[in-house]
């Protein structure tokens, strides 16, 4: 199964809002001192962007009206996330594992982030609970 979720417009005023309270450093901070660091320029905390695909994957609702409960999993940011950048995710399930006692599995996903010119930024691989769909 493969999911797409709509888009996120990122903005310089947003990127700094969250630094401020979230991950104060200045490459999240101050477009002069951004521009000194690694980054060269404005970049988005990783964990903005993290905070940003998890609200795109419950607006797709990718199990539909269950909520989306985390058991762990693997975070890459592969890129940074600048002013101006429009964020998509795509994702697909990898695995699925049924539980023997429950009414409900496991399933590892594997969720990409891409910027508007399609250059993937973030990679999340979850590992969720979802319930079992009903038997037809």
């Amino acid at each position: 199964m493969k999911f797409k979720t709509g888009e996120a417009q990122i903005t310089a005023p947003e990127i700094k809002r969250f630094a401020a309270e979230f991950d104060p450093q200045p490459m999240h901070l101050d477009e002069a001192t951004a521009a000194k660091t690694l980054f060269k320029g404005l970049a988005a905390s990783g964990w903005h962007t993290a905070g940003i695909a998890m609200r795109l994957l419950v607006e797709a609702r990718p199990f539909g009206p269950h909520p989306i409960i985390g058991l762990g999993g693997e975070v890459r940011w592969m890129a940074p996330v600048r002013p101006g950048d429009v964020l998509r995710m795509e994702g697909e399930v990898k695995d699925l594992t049924p539980s023997k006692t429950k009414p409900q599995g496991t399933v590892v996903m594997k969720w990409t982030m891409s910027n508007q010119q399609g250059q993937a930024v973030y990679e999340f691989t979850p590992i969720t609970v979802v319930p079992r769909r009903p038997e037809t």
